[in-house]
């Protein structure tokens, strides 16, 4: 059994080329459900979020499957260029990425909370498409808890760090403060409601679009007005900032509706969607300035940040310790009853004779050889478990080897 994944993410590509390959819930699905059906696959996950898609798989050792060939194959896409973009990982560099992932150590964001969800998330996707397998169940299972203890313990981010508040923290080291602002959110997700309650929290006026069919049952944050999504380029005229944050297939403000379009001030567009909501070509546009997701970066490396980031690294590294114990112990459980079985098969040759010279009913004599598997199968589990507990992995998984050599025939 071995661990692989292969992803792309903001660091290796443009978001142009990550909307390439991002997935819906849906579609994310579907996607799990046909690469479980390959040969060789015992278990998989998809993490697709606005930063990064990630394909993971536990596979059998003799796997000759390529999980980027198989992506491009199910996406359709046939550029081999954009390889380039992706970074494959096998094992233990697999292992170590995705417990630093889940810990917001990778985040374009440093610290973020909402990593640590998606994550969460993407193992509740798999199991409601059965696609997982006890490897990938346990993996990020411990992954998500190492996130968990980081997010209590180490105070590595202050508030919830989201990419929009990144966004209003850059727009006020460069002098643009949202306060008292007209605020128009495009989006009431999960990611739309975090940058209206942000944005009403820095004292904007926010108004949150929803789509009409849904206008009677959806929440937004307190505070907040609404409109329907219909009326949005009304509404746009009047507003100094606009955050578009959808999942929607196709842009939620185009070039062509710019073209004749008076505004009242300068307007400021922030794109928090992969794929785009915005087209890129709006920020041509007079008095307009567009922002995406790959305009907010985390720059600052204080000392103070640089002991938080040591104590993070200590819980990952425990957990990933943790993990690996589990791993090796499930390899290792079916040899050692093998070992047990024998040991207690031995046992029983030696003592055969004995017992069938002892007089007593036969009723009794099968009592006490039931008894006597039962006493040598836990004798040589406390011995073998002993060992275990009391000897580095290197030097116990040697005793192993050298137990199993004298059942050999």
């Amino acid at each position: 059994m071995r661990i692989s994944m292969i992803g792309i993410d903001h660091n290796m590509a443009p978001v142009d080329v990550r909307a390439q390959f991002a997935f819906t819930k849906k579609n994310a699905g579907e996607a799990m459900e046909a690469l479980k059906a390959c040969q060789g696959i015992s278990g998989c996950i998809i993490l697709s979020t606005c930063n990064r898609l990630e394909l993971w798989a536990s596979m059998e050792e003799a796997a000759e499957i390529s999980l980027y060939d198989w992506l491009c194959d199910f996406k359709g896409i046939h550029d081999t260029s954009l390889k380039k973009y992706f970074t494959e990982r096998e094992g233990k560099e697999a292992v170590e990425h995705l417990f630093y992932l889940t810990s917001g150590l990778k985040s374009q964001i440093l610290g973020e909370d909402q990593i640590l969800t998606q994550v969460k998330d993407a193992l509740s996707l798999g199991r409601e498409c059965f696609v997982t397998d006890s490897v990938m169940e346990v993996l990020f299972r411990m992954a998500v808890t190492a996130g968990k203890k980081i997010k209590t313990e180490v105070p590595l981010a202050h508030g919830n760090p989201s990419v929009i508040h990144q966004a209003v923290k850059m727009l006020k080291s460069q002098g643009y403060s949202v306060c008292g602002k007209t605020c128009m959110v495009i989006g009431n997700g999960e990611m739309g409601k975090v940058a209206a309650q942000t944005l009403r929290e820095e004292g904007a006026d926010v108004t949150v679009t929803v789509r009409q069919y849904r206008s009677g049952v959806v929440n937004i944050p307190v505070g907040c007005k609404r409109i329907n999504y219909g009326e949005r380029m009304e509404y746009l005229p009047k507003c100094d900032l606009v955050v578009s944050a959808t999942a929607s297939p196709n842009f939620t403000l185009r070039e062509e509706q710019f073209e004749n379009l008076e505004l009242e001030k300068t307007l400021v567009l922030i794109d928090l969607a992969v794929p785009r909501d915005i087209e890129p070509e709006v920020g041509h546009a007079e008095g307009v300035t567009l922002y995406d997701m790959d305009s907010f970066r985390f720059d600052e490396e204080t000392e103070e940040l640089q002991e938080h980031l040591g104590a993070a690294g200590k819980i990952v590294r425990e957990q990933m310790d943790e993990f690996y114990q589990w791993l090796d112990g499930r390899d290792i459980i079916p040899r050692i009853q093998d070992i047990k079985e024998e040991a207690v098969h031995d046992l029983n040759l030696r003592i055969a004779k004995i017992l069938k010279k002892t007089p007593m009913e036969e009723s009794d004599r099968e009592n006490l050889e039931r008894a006597v598997d039962q006493a040598a199968g836990k004798v040589v589990n406390k011995l073998i478990f002993g060992l275990r507990d009391s000897l580095n992995q290197d030097a116990f998984l040697e005793c192993v080897a050298g137990l199993e050599k004298l059942y050999e025939e």
